[in-house]
C-alpha cells in the first residue's frame, strides 16, 4: 500500500525540506522555534489553491509580515524628514484650517523656530470643535496643542506601537542623537506593517519615480532613491554620499533649497532642473543629460 504523504506522521514535503536544510546547517539536536515552524508551515503551502476555511494568501501574507514584525526599527517605517507636513506655532487659526484642507491629514506637527523643535501637534478634531461650536478662534493656535511622542531612531516597532496603546497618542516625532527631527510615524504606519499599505479617498496613485520624456531627459520624482537613479539612468548621479535622493542632491548641489525654475548643474555635465518646490523642500524633477551623452543616445 503507497505512503499517503498527508496521513500523520508524515511531514509535508515543504516542511521536510526545511527541517532537512536545518539538519544540515545547525545538525541534528537544532530546535526550530514557533517562528520557524509557522513560516516553514506557510512556505510548505505556497502556491496552494486554499480549501474553504484555509487561510487565504493575504491572510498568510499578513501572518508573514507579523512573524517578522518585531524586528522592524522606527527608522524603517518612519515618514522622512523632508516629507514632513508641519506649521509654524505663530500661524493664525485661519491659516491652520487652510493647511489641514490642503494637507489633508488629521494630525499636523507644530514647530517652534526650525522642525527640530517641535512642540506638539494640532488634530482636526479640535480645529473642527472650534468652528462647529462658533465659538471665536483662539489668537494662539497653542491652546490647541496636544503632545506626541518623541522616540529615538533605534526603538522596535513592537515597543512603539506598545506605547502609542498605553498613551493613547497616535503620532510620534523621531529625534536623532542630537535631540533633532528625524522623521514621523503614526499609528496607520505600525499598522501598514501588518496588512499592507493602506489606501483612503485621499490618496492619489503614486506616479512613477523616474519617467523618459525624449532623448536625454527624465522626469523624476525628488524621492526617487540615488541607488535607482544610478542603475536605471546613470551611476554618475550616485556619487553623493550624504544623501540618498534627488531632491537631497538638488539641495546639497545648490546649498540651498533651490526653487521652482532653477538648474543646478552637477558635475557630470548633468543638469537638474527643479519644476516643483516649496520653501522646505524639492519635489520633482527635470534631469536633462550632458550633451555628449544626449548625443550618442
Amino acid at each position: 500500500m503507497p505512503d499517503d504523504e498527508d496521513s500523520p506522521g508524515q511531514p509535508a514535503e515543504g516542511q521536510s525540506f526545511w527541517r532537512g536544510l536545518r539538519t544540515f546547517l545547525f545538525g541534528e539536536e537544532s530546535e526550530a522555534t514557533l517562528r520557524e515552524e509557522i513560516e516553514e508551515a506557510i512556505e510548505s503551502h505556497e502556491g496552494e489553491v486554499p480549501a474553504v476555511g484555509d487561510l487565504t494568501p493575504i491572510e498568510r501574507q499578513m501572518l508573514r509580515n507579523l512573524l517578522h514584525f518585531g524586528e522592524s526599527t522606527v527608522a524603517d517605517i518612519a515618514v522622512p524628514r523632508g516629507d514632513i507636513i508641519a506649521v509654524p506655532c505663530t500661524m493664525s487659526f485661519q491659516d491652520l484650517v487652510a493647511a489641514f484642507i490642503e494637507a489633508q491629514h488629521s494630525r499636523l506637527p507644530v514647530y517652534e523656530e526650525s522642525l527640530d523643535r517641535v512642540i506638539g501637534m494640532v488634530h482636526v478634531k479640535d480645529v473642527l470643535t472650534v468652528q462647529v461650536a462658533g465659538a471665536a478662534p483662539p489668537a494662539d493656535i497653542a491652546t490647541l496643542l496636544r503632545k506626541p511622542l518623541y522616540v529615538p531612531e533605534s526603538m522596535g516597532v513592537l515597543d512603539l506601537l506598545a506605547r502609542m496603546r498605553a498613551e493613547r497618542v497616535h503620532l510620534a516625532i523621531v529625534v536623532d542623537e542630537f535631540g533633532g527631527t528625524e522623521g514621523l510615524v503614526t499609528i496607520e504606519d505600525v499598522v501598514e506593517e501588518i496588512v499592507g499599505e493602506i489606501e483612503d479617498e485621499h490618496d492619489e496613485a503614486e506616479a512613477a519615480m523616474l519617467i523618459p520624456i525624449e532623448d536625454g531627459i527624465w522626469d523624476a520624482d525628488a524621492r526617487a532613491e540615488l541607488e535607482e537613479v544610478a542603475e536605471t539612468i546613470d551611476a554618475r548621479l550616485a556619487t553623493e554620499e550624504d544623501v540618498d535622493t534627488l531632491g537631497g542632491l538638488a539641495t546639497v548641489l545648490a546649498g540651498h533649497v533651490p526653487q521652482q525654475g532653477e538648474i543646478v548643474e552637477h558635475p557630470s555635465g548633468w543638469r537638474l532642473e527643479v519644476t516643483d518646490s516649496d520653501s522646505r523642500r524639492v519635489t520633482r524633477l527635470r534631469l536633462h543629460a550632458p550633451e555628449e551623452t544626449a548625443l550618442t543616445e
